[in-house]
């Protein structure tokens, strides 16, 4: 089994590999369609992303930081408008006129969302959290990116106040997974 970092290590690089992506889509000329695919993949990452740390990292702010359920909460905000972005991008060809204008309004947000994390949040967890926890917390992390787009309801709880951290990520999730099964077609 492959093992990874803590827990900023392992939600760094993905913000490492977020950034990459938005970059390769901005080097594409307008209207091309490789600007469509690589949105998908861009997706695809952030759902797996989002889903991981609505499930562990902020019921892990919400237990050991002061102030946690704040910070959490902000967080969840910002995850909520990125999916408000990716469902209205949702769909949407390359050479449509809003296509540009969403992928920026995107990046801007997620970009926003990233530096609060690392310069916020992260420190803060790694304060009260000992080493092997940050390990754990990584573990649970990298577990959770490889099964978001699979299999997410049967571990989605329905009680408060589980549900309100995972529901967001699963309608990510089911948006993902009906956009990998229509490139199937």
């Amino acid at each position: 089994m492959e093992q990874g970092g803590n827990v900023i290590a392992e939600l760094t690089t993905d913000h490492r590999k977020i950034d990459s992506l938005f970059e390769q889509i901005e080097l594409q000329p307008v209207g091309d369609q490789r600007r469509r695919q690589l949105a998908d993949e861009l997706t695809v990452e952030l759902v797996q992303h989002s889903v991981a740390e609505e499930q562990y990292l902020y019921p892990a702010v919400r237990r050991f930081v002061d102030g946690g359920d704040d910070l959490a909460d902000k967080e969840m905000e910002d995850h909520a408008r990125v999916e408000q972005l990716l469902k209205d991008l949702e769909g949407r060809d390359a050479e449509d006129d809003q296509f540009d204008h969403l992928v920026a309004k995107l990046r801007l947000e997620v970009a926003e969302h990233v530096r609060d994390e690392e310069n916020q949040l992260f420190p803060l967890l790694a304060e009260v959290c000992t080493p092997e926890a940050m390990q754990r917390l990584g573990g649970k992390i990298r577990d959770a990116k490889k099964a978001a787009p699979i299999q997410p309801h049967p571990s989605a709880p329905a009680t408060a106040p589980a549900d309100k951290i995972l529901g967001p990520g699963v309608g990510l999730v089911d948006r993902v997974r009906d956009l990998m099964a229509g490139r199937k077609h």
